[in-house]
């Protein structure tokens, strides 16, 4: 259970980080991502979640 709340730390790293240094960029993204098809935001959600899982498993077991 441990590693799941330093997954959720590290998220909160990546995410502060990427706001604090830049700020336009994702306001830039928040306003372009509504043009965005919903059908392409669920495919891309599952190719990242997809992604996050063979990274974990590989290294878990490498």
């Amino acid at each position: 259970m441990s590693d799941f709340f330093v997954a959720i730390g590290l998220v909160l790293v990546i995410e502060g980080v990427l706001y604090a240094l830049l700020p336009e960029a994702i306001r830039k993204m928040g306003r372009s991502i509504q043009d965005v098809p919903e059908a392409h935001l669920r495919w891309g959600g599952l190719f990242a979640a997809l992604l996050g899982v063979a990274l974990v498993w590989l290294i878990r077991h490498a």
